[in-house]
């Protein structure tokens, strides 16, 4: 299934992106991390959204994935700027979508 390993990816982000979110509301310095936060949420909204849709078969999914990317690379960017685990962790998941959404539009 093309879909398979793009969903798989999907699904982690949205894992990572909820637990940094949450993560980040227990910093010292939660103000520091609203941008962070919100990021993450929206992340987490647009990879669920592709990876319902995904899962219905429709097959006029390009722009969805292309702008999945676009939130992705901003989450990973946004989450790389912070020392956190959960923020690295949370980067290198959505680097991983963005590698994954590439590969489905190959």
């Amino acid at each position: 299934m093309r879909n398979e390993k793009l969903i798989h990816a999907l699904g982690n982000c949205i894992n990572h992106c909820n637990y940094c979110a949450d993560a980040c509301l227990d910093e010292d310095d939660v103000k520091l991390m609203v941008t962070c936060i919100r990021t993450d949420k929206v992340c987490a909204e647009v990879c669920s959204t592709l990876n319902q849709v995904l899962a219905t078969n429709y097959k006029n999914v390009d722009g969805l994935v292309k702008y999945c990317i676009e939130v992705c690379n901003d989450c990973a960017d946004e989450c790389g700027k912070h020392e956190h685990d959960h923020c690295q962790e949370c980067a290198e998941a959505c680097r991983h979508c963005v590698e994954a959404c590439r590969a489905y539009l190959a």
